[in-house]
Formats: structure tokens, sequence, C-alpha cells
């Protein structure tokens, strides 16, 4: 059914906020969480039979696309910097292994970047086989690669199936030449495609189109076809992401044309017209900007309220902690968010001197727990069950939440969110300004100036 978002609510919900891939969100995060605290974290699960998800970020790119902002370095393709990289990679897996232990089970596993296709083949078999030797994978589990089609080809692709990789994504963005040229990113319909063709021809699992939208001369008419082209190759999952533009934070952002951004009504335009294409489409909506073909495990999982979400995106097989590895990695064990350097330099010598490159972190009270259970359920299921919080923290969830009884109420009045009974759930108007719900149960936002730190919600 077509949503109708009026000019007033449009305005009032068009403010800066967090994407929520963790809480407490880490512009808050401080250098509290020491090396000393993440080793006692990890000691901790010496002992437990607590599952893992592991993460590798790989942080070089050959080109900058001007709307990144993700921690890239820009580096030419050269062996000599994959190689200094992974021997650093690996004298942080043997610290890590040291304080839990060889063989934990790892039941998601994860290559983010950057571009981890940057290294060649040699390489990635001599990370995957130091994983092996050090974890215990579950290849039934989800073991997932970003891919750059324009810096991998067949015989590379044909390797990671054969190491074990079960899910690919892949970075499209927008298929338009305008706005590839605009963000520095050319890459055209038909590279895509071929290696889609292969991704199915070598029978990954799922295979995932990211696409931005907000970026320099996009407009409703102009994406329209980009999404056709998507809905043509069928890739099982889509993420339709909504442009962060935080040139105070990503200067080189700077370089695009400020004008050429859509306004507001234009990417609610264009995200609500993507929305109803792909869901006429045989798509489901997943979530806050994700779709998944109906037969997918993604959608499966929503459906049964079985979705979870982390750092490595949407999951159906969520393990107990993640650890992170890598430049800027994030890891989560024993409630406690923990992040690497991100500055190359201090990573390396951090392990020069065996010591784990952490930067800065954040231990969970009781009432960042509570919240972040509550954030991750409006935004994983689009509901919030009463019963269940009070079965899980023994707490009533009106008492709890008391301050934030006023803003629930404006959500009612805006038909953000519908309560009946012990459920809140979230309209499908709602779900458009997801962010802006869970804004709400967020108590850093208290903090005077917190929102400028954020991309805005629409």
């Amino acid at each position: 059914m077509p949503i109708h978002i009026n000019k007033e609510t449009l305005l009032k919900y068009d403010i800066p906020g967090p994407r929520y891939t963790s809480y407490p969100t880490a512009p808050i995060w401080t250098d509290d969480v020491t090396e000393n605290i993440y080793i006692e974290k990890l000691k901790q699960l010496r002992s437990s039979d607590k599952t893992l998800s592991l993460y590798i970020h790989i942080p070089f790119c050959q080109t900058l696309c001007s709307y990144c902002g993700c921690n890239v370095l820009i580096r030419k393709q050269e062996v000599k910097h994959g190689d200094e990289y992974l021997q650093y990679l690996f004298k942080e897996i043997d610290l890590i292994t040291q304080y839990i232990g060889k063989n934990k089970k790892i039941k998601q596993f994860h290559w983010g970047g950057g571009t981890p296709t940057y290294f060649n083949e040699q390489q990635i078999e001599r990370i995957f086989e130091k994983v092996r030797e050090s974890f215990d994978i579950d290849f039934d589990g989800e073991i997932a690669i970003e891919i750059d089609p324009r810096t991998i080809d067949k015989k590379k692709m044909h390797r990671l199936r054969l190491l074990g990789f079960n899910r690919i994504s892949m970075g499209v963005q927008d298929f338009n030449a305008d706005v590839q040229k605009a963000v520095n990113r050319i890459q055209p319909y038909e590279l895509v495609k071929e290696f889609n063709d292969l991704c199915h021809e070598l029978k990954f699992n799922s295979v995932n189109f990211d696409l931005i939208y907000g970026l320099p001369h996009q407009t409703p008419m102009s994406f329209k076809e980009t999404i056709d082209k998507v809905i043509a190759l069928r890739p099982d999952r889509i993420a339709l992401y909504s442009f962060a533009y935080v040139p105070w934070l990503k200067k080189h952002q700077n370089k695009m044309d400020k004008v050429a951004l859509p306004t507001p009504d234009q990417k609610i335009d264009i995200f609500l017209n993507s929305r109803d294409a792909l869901i006429d489409s045989g798509y489901q909506a997943i979530a806050m900007d994700h779709f998944a073909l109906k037969k997918d495990e993604l959608a499966k999982a929503f459906d049964k309220g079985s979705l979870y979400r982390n750092f490595m995106g949407y999951t159906v097989k969520p393990a107990d902690e993640y650890i992170g590895l890598g430049l800027t990695s994030i890891g989560f064990l024993e409630n406690t968010f923990v992040q690497n350097h991100k500055v190359l330099k201090d990573y390396y010598d951090s392990l020069d001197n065996a010591q784990l490159p952490i930067e800065r972190g954040k231990v969970l009270n009781e009432d960042d727990v509570i919240r972040q259970w509550t954030i991750n359920a409006l935004i994983c299921q689009f509901s919030v069950d009463k019963e269940s919080f009070q079965e899980k923290f023994k707490l009533a969830f009106d008492k709890y939440f008391t301050q934030e009884q006023d803003h629930l109420k404006q959500c009612i009045e805006d038909n953000l969110i519908a309560v009946d009974g012990d459920m809140i759930r979230v309209t499908d108007l709602g779900k458009i300004f997801i962010r802006n719900v869970c804004m709400g149960f967020d108590y850093y936002l208290r903090q005077k100036g917190a929102h400028k730190r954020f991309s805005r919600t629409v």
C-alpha cells in the first residue's frame, strides 16, 4: 500500500540521528576501555562454551569513492601492502588465541572493508588458513565477503568458493553513469551482471547488493532505472542505504557537488518508490533498510521474529559474542564493545609490542543493556513486547521508561507506532522513520550537542 508523508512530518523528523549498528553508539565510546579490560573479557571465553562471530577488516581500496563513510586506506594494489598487513593480522590472531585458547567455534565469519578482494588469491588463502588453524569454523554458518566487481576476476571468485565462502556482498550503489562519475565509482551494469551470474553459477548461498540513495544527481526517475535493473538481476538480498552525508567527519565528501544532492522530499520518494517496486517484484521488506526474496532465510527469520543485527549487518545465526580483527575493527564481548586503532601505524606499533591494538570501547551498564535490547527489538522486529521485556529484565516496561512516555505518545499521534495491549508495533510510516522512533530510547542523546555527530535520518 502506498505511503503518504506530508511535508510537516518530513520536516519534523528530518534530523541528525544514529543508525544504531550498536547501542550505545560509537561516538560516546572512550579510551577507558583498555587492553587489560579486553584481556579479561577474552580470558572469560577460554572456559566458556559460547559461540563466536569473527570479523576481519581489510582497509585497503585502490580508489576513494566520494560517498564513502568507511575506514579505508587508498593504496595501489601491490603485494607488499597486503603482505605487511597480513603479518600484523596474524600477530593479532595469535594474541587473541593466547587468551581464549585455540579452536573456539566460529558461527559467523565476515570479511569487510575497504575492499577484502584487494588481496591476491595467495594472500586471501593465507588468511583463511590462519583462521582455520586458530579457530573452528562452522562451514554451515555464514561465511561472507564483500567484493568489488572492479577489482576481482573470475579466478579469484572460484578460489573464494573453494575456500568455503558461501555469501557474497557486492557494492553496486547506482547504475546511472552521471551518478557513478559524481561519486568516483565507474562500475557498468554489464560488469555487475557478469559477477552476479558467476555467483549463481558457483552456487553461493546468497548474493547481496548494496545500494545507496541520496547521492548527487539521483532523481526518483533515474533511480527507478537502477532498481529495475537490480530486480532483473534478482539478488537474494538488497541493502538500500540512505547516504550518510557527514562532510565534517569525512572531508572527501566535500568534493561532491552539494547542490546536486537530492532534497529530503526527493530522497523519500526514491526510497518509497524503490520499496514499492521491490515488494511488487517478490521481495520482502526486512527491518530497517533491507529486502530479501521470500525464500531467503533472512526473510524467514524476520517473519519468525528471530532476526538479529550487529556491525556485520542483519543475521539469522547470531553468535553469543563477536571478535573484530584488523584496523578499526569492532568486537563485543561480555557486554563490552572494543574497537581497534584507526591509524595504521598505531595498530602496527601495538602489535610490535605484543599488545592488543585497542583504542577505545564501552562497558555496558544495566541501563545500556536494557535500552540496547529495546532498540534492537524495534530495528529487527518492528515491535516491542512489554511482557517479554518484563520476563527478561524483571521490570515493568512503562515504569522503567517513565521519561520516554511523552516520546511514545508523540509517536502514536504521528502514526509512527501503535499500541495494542502489551505490544508496541511500528506502523508502515514508522518504518520509514524507525531511527527517530529508536532515538527516544537513547539515553546519550540527552547530552548537549549529541545529535550533531550523526547524518540526517532522511
